[in-house]
């Protein structure tokens, strides 16, 4: 088991949770999804978590708590299962990021931000906007999350041409076939340039 530990953060099916769990299981990526955390009762991606043996925290999902004191509780559930990083994989609450949490927490955006991002972009409505814009490219982005919506640091990208006959969903389809490719990739990423941190500081002492 890998001691790299994350935390995915999810309100819908959990699709990108599937592809992240098999791609650990065929060794592509090194890591350990130590939890599911979503504010969702039933949700999809509990069930895929069940699948693969992995724990699942509901944290608010009556919509009781304001932002803080729902973020406070997530964060809280994340660290008590020994998470390294959170990943946001179709997350639809607001959080509130605390500072010992920023640059651990990385989110996948199907837009080449800071093209169609910020609040209210998210799922087809970026790809409505997008073809409504007659943009030639678009694709997804893997980033740091900030207080501010989509305005993070950007770890990575993938682009793919529009093309002329798409729709939402055939556009749709063709950026989470490079959301599969990019957010493992970006979680390799985060963790080597976290070695790389460490082992600069210890050269320095």
């Amino acid at each position: 088991m890998s001691e790299r530990r994350i935390a995915v953060f999810v309100s819908g099916g959990g699709r990108s949770l599937e592809n992240l769990a098999l791609e650990i299981e065929a060794r592509r990526l090194d890591a350990t999804i130590a939890v599911v955390i979503t504010n969702k009762a039933g949700c999809g991606a509990l069930a895929r978590a069940q699948r693969f043996g992995i724990p699942g925290v509901v944290v608010d999902p009556d919509k009781k708590l304001v932002a803080a004191d729902f973020s406070r509780d997530a964060f809280a559930a994340a660290t008590s299962f020994g998470a390294d990083l959170i990943v946001l994989a179709g997350f639809l609450r607001l959080l509130e990021i605390p500072p010992a949490w920023l640059g651990r927490v990385i989110n996948i955006h199907p837009s080449l931000l800071p093209a169609f991002g910020g609040k209210g972009f998210h799922g087809h409505h970026v790809h409505e906007a997008v073809l409504a814009s007659g943009v030639w490219f678009t694709g997804c982005t893997v980033h740091y999350v900030t207080n501010e919506y989509d305005a993070g640091p950007i770890l990575l990208q993938r682009a793919i041409e529009v093309r002329a006959d798409d729709t939402p969903d055939a556009l749709a389809a063709r950026v989470f076939e490079e959301e599969k490719r990019a957010l493992p990739e970006a979680i390799t990423l985060h963790f080597a340039e976290d070695l790389r941190s460490v082992r600069a500081r210890q050269r320095t002492r």
